[in-house]
């Protein structure tokens, strides 16, 4: 069944939308003020709230130790910094840019395909929607250089003007507009992605993360259930106008809403005599090299290409279930609601057994999942799909959580937008070669190899323990 990686709006707590859905940058998932940079920020987060509140949030400093990394205790509720102003007003912004970024994603390719007849170039549409991932080194180095604010509130002002021009689009030949505006449309998902991991880290103490990636990938599964009935039903009786008007206004409110928090960031810090291949590549290195974060990583992109390959054989698993391909929308619904739940519990959880162990639980839900799908039992193989939405959305926020943690401030934009590629890219490579292999190859054989290299990849997950020090340390 098709499943969204959430993460990137709790950091890519965005996931990625399915293919069917597609896998999107999330959130999910899972990041200024100019005259902060190049000054010493207090620590972690002391900041102000947006001009219209009037009202002032200040947070204790960071705690020596980060609990949720082990699994001990902590000794007040983590969630409360969350109940400050400036956090919820980021939500509030993020929130309208979920929206906005989503909305169309699939909408974009369907129009294309009513307006040109072709569904060849409705699929091509797709391959524009991910054309800005291979520029997510470039926009991570950005967003470690430059106020992480700022830089999102331009991004959702010029997302808006990029969408502006599909409001004259009536003919086939103009098609390349639609492409134009995906291109743009698509490349906010990623700043975003590069800038949301570095705000939260400057704005909440490190036992807080957790909490935060939970709510925002809550409001993620929302949007994953809500938002594709609502723009089918929209596109069906209106056409696309009026959900360009909405995507438009969630940029502006979003830009808007940003435009008044006020965050102490941390300090940029250029590394002297580094080439710029170097510094780009930079979060690669620490991402892929920082223990337990890199054994995650490599754990993560076995992980994220098996959820590539279910997206493959989908509606070959729904015919061998002798459901109809429909069945697809409700079951997608099952799983969103498992992720809100996913949501709620995983920061808790990461508090109680650490976030390594958390992550490879999560892992192991999902192979479990997919065990029903190879032996065509129809009851267990629908229930199992909320198993799978809570595996996937609590493996990939603490594998979100342990990243944003152990990752130093200067590099918070360059690794978050790394993790986007290892988010996303596994699972498009391997959706397209599962798609050919069900030419040659029974469907359920390739269900049962995923469920045991997921199951095999959460075994080896639970072995991974955390470092002595964070790398930020080291």
């Amino acid at each position: 069944m098709t499943t969204t990686l959430p993460p990137a709006h709790g950091d890519e707590t965005a996931a990625a939308d399915d293919a069917t859905s597609g896998v999107r940058p999330a959130p999910g998932t899972a990041q200024g003020d100019p005259s902060a940079v190049g000054q010493e920020a207090a620590a972690p987060a002391v900041v102000s709230p947006p001009a219209p509140v009037g009202a002032t949030a200040s947070l204790p400093p960071t705690p020596p130790a980060d609990p949720s990394a082990v699994g001990q205790p902590v000794p007040d509720d983590p969630a409360r910094h969350l109940r400050t102003p400036v956090f919820r007003t980021l939500v509030v912004g993020w929130t309208l840019a979920n929206v906005a970024d989503s909305l169309l994603t699939l909408l974009m390719a369907v129009w294309v395909a009513d307006l040109t007849g072709s569904a060849a170039l409705g699929g091509v549409t797709f391959a524009v929607l991910g054309l800005p991932a291979l520029a997510s080194p470039f926009l991570g180095y950005l967003a470690d250089r430059v106020s992480r604010r700022r830089m999102l509130v331009v991004a959702y002002v010029v997302g808006a003007l990029g969408l502006v021009p599909l409001f004259w689009v009536t003919a086939p030949g103009q098609v390349w507009v639609i492409f134009a505006s995906t291109l743009v449309y698509s490349a906010v998902a990623y700043v975003t992605g590069a800038c949301q991991s570095g705000l939260l880290k400057d704005l909440l103490p490190d036992e807080a993360l957790g909490h935060a990636n939970g709510r925002l990938s809550m409001i993620d599964q929302v949007f994953r259930v809500a938002l594709p009935v609502v723009g089918a039903a929209v596109y069906a009786l209106a056409g696309v106008v009026p959900l360009v008007a909405v995507a438009i206004g969630g940029f502006v409110g979003a830009a808007i809403v940003l435009g008044f928090v006020r965050v102490v960031e941390s300090r940029f810090e250029d590394s002297t005599g580094e080439s710029y291949l170097a510094a780009t590549t930079a979060g690669f290195r620490h991402l892929f090299g920082t223990q337990p974060l890199g054994g995650m990583t490599w754990n993560a992109v076995i992980v994220f290409a098996s959820v590539g390959l279910v997206n493959a054989v989908v509606f070959a698993v729904l015919d061998g279930l002798g459901l109809p391909a429909a069945w697809l929308g409700p079951i997608t619904v099952l799983q969103g609601v498992a992720g809100f739940v996913a949501g709620a519990v995983t920061p808790r959880l990461m508090l109680r057994y650490g976030r390594p162990r958390v992550y490879a639980l999560g892992v192991l839900a999902v192979g479990v999942s997919l065990v029903p799908f190879a032996f065509q039992w129809v009851i267990p193989a629908v229930a199992a799909q909320a198993l799978l939405g809570f595996g996937v959305t609590a493996a990939v926020i603490a594998w979100v959580t342990e990243r944003q943690v152990v990752t130093p401030d200067r590099l918070q934009g360059r690794v978050a937008a790394a993790g986007h590629l290892v988010n996303n890219l596994p699972g498009t490579l391997v959706t397209a070669l599962g798609a050919g292999l069900l030419a040659f190859v029974d469907y359920r054989l390739l269900v049962l190899v995923n469920v045991v290299v997921v199951v095999g990849a959460g075994l080896v997950a639970l072995r991974l323990r955390r470092a002595d020090a964070p790398a930020s340390e080291a």
